[in-house]
């Protein structure tokens, strides 16, 4: 699954801490607005659509002859193309308004669905995701912002909620009903964009109605100067060895998920000889809901322990994970994601909440894009080493390999952890 970057200025902090954010002052959005229903829509549509592809991808290799190094650079194309819509365009919203911003999102969204829907072959794939990730790149920092500025004021973490929460749904969402589609419906390389489009089109005519919330614009926002830069990549220099402790979780859990989202469906496809792509959709779904569940579950634990917790998930479901490879077992491969996937939801979110309190607010922006950065390099450039790999060593070898290093990584993590939350309890740190 991938992450969702929330870096715009009036929303420093990245809303998976989880922490209780009230609308900023001034804020436009009024307790309850329909508008925090229409952003949420766009946050689950956006992250529902990014993980269509994965249960395609195995459509794709077959009708196209792709093979799965191929794959895995159209997944990491999307990873590097959402990172360079969010480092020049995640503080947009703060100069010309959350809806603009938004409205610019969709239609770039809208116009990836129709590429997707037109490819007939790798140029036109590749064109897609890279418009699709600059799409996602684009309306982050608006809908992050935007969530926390139109919560309702009975439930004022229910903005921070649904940024936690709303993308993994959405990728198993995505996963799920594009396995449906590729499955049970005609022509799903171009059903399901279509449909994603009506959704898209339904999306950006709420957007339109919604109430501006940016501070400063509720007239309807658009009226500052435009000014596109690439955010400043910053770690305080107090910060850096607990920032470099906690970075080894971020990389480990996003290897994962770039592994999952790229050969993962054709994994457990070849672990079932099996031709039933609804099941390769739902090993995605799987992952995505269980760390969905973990993420809730432990949404009031303190940062460290949930990390400490996901990090022995995540080497438990490694540890099933090369099992079931050895046994040649999709059960327990599937049981095995599905530990997998708690781990990941929980470490993510206790590490992202423990990164984030490393800089002052003013800063944290900075940080949060620094977390990012190699967060969407974990995702990307080990899948597509594992897929090149796939076709030397073939994809079984390679998965086991491949988890094999994870594991080690998480150990590792997981280690320096347990030593920075006995350091933290020495010195009496809430972090």
């Amino acid at each position: 699954m991938e992450p969702l970057p929330t870096t715009a200025r009036t929303a420093p902090s990245a809303t998976t801490t989880g922490d209780p954010l009230r609308p900023a002052a001034g804020s436009a959005g009024a307790p309850g607005s329909s508008g925090f229903r229409v952003v949420g829509a766009v946050l689950v549509l956006l992250m529902l659509s990014s993980s269509v592809p994965s249960a395609l991808y195995v459509l794709y290799q077959q009708e196209w002859g792709l093979s799965s190094g191929m794959i895995t650079v159209v997944f990491a194309l999307y990873a590097v193309t959402v990172l360079a819509g969010l480092l020049l365009f995640g503080s947009l919203s703060d100069t010309l308004g959350r809806r603009p911003v938004l409205a610019a999102g969709l239609l770039l969204a809208i116009v990836s669905m129709v590429l997707f829907a037109s490819a007939q072959g790798l140029g036109l794939l590749l064109a897609a995701r890279a418009v699709q990730g600059l799409a996602v790149g684009l309306a982050t920092g608006a809908m992050g912002a935007a969530l926390l500025e139109l919560s309702p004021g009975s439930r004022p973490a229910l903005g921070a909620q649904v940024n936690s929460a709303g993308p993994t749904v959405g990728i198993g969402l995505g996963g799920i009903g594009a396995g449906l589609l590729v499955q049970y419906a005609p022509a799903p390389t171009v059903l399901t964009y279509l449909l994603l489009v009506g959704a898209f089109a339904v999306c950006l005519a709420g957007v339109a109605r919604m109430a501006e919330s940016a501070p400063g614009r509720a007239g309807g926002g658009g009226g500052g100067r435009l000014k596109i830069a690439p955010h400043r990549i910053h770690i305080p220099a107090a910060a850096r060895g607990r920032f470099a402790v906690l970075i080894l979780t971020i990389v480990a859990v996003w290897s994962v998920g770039g592994f999952y989202l790229s050969l993962g469906p054709h994994l457990v496809l070849s672990l079932l000889s099996s031709t039933n792509y609804l099941v390769g959709g739902a090993t995605v779904a799987l992952l995505a809901g269980a760390a969905t569940a973990a993420q809730l579950l432990l949404g009031r634990t303190e940062a460290l322990r949930t990390a400490v917790l996901g990090l022995f998930g995540l080497l438990g479901g490694l540890a099933l994970v090369l099992l079931a490879l050895g046994l040649g077992s999709a059960p327990a491969f599937l049981v095995a994601t599905a530990v997998l996937g708690a781990g990941w939801g929980a470490a993510f979110l206790g590490s992202f909440r423990a990164l984030s309190a490393l800089a002052e607010p003013a800063h944290r922006g900075e940080l949060t894009a620094a977390v990012y950065v190699f967060a969407y390099l974990a995702m990307s450039v080990p899948a597509v080493l594992a897929g090149l790999l796939t076709n030397i060593h073939g994809l079984q070898r390679t998965s086991v390999g491949f988890m094999a290093t994870v594991a080690a990584v998480c150990a590792l993590a997981l280690l320096a952890t347990l030593r920075l939350a006995a350091r933290n309890r020495t010195e009496g740190s809430t972090a």
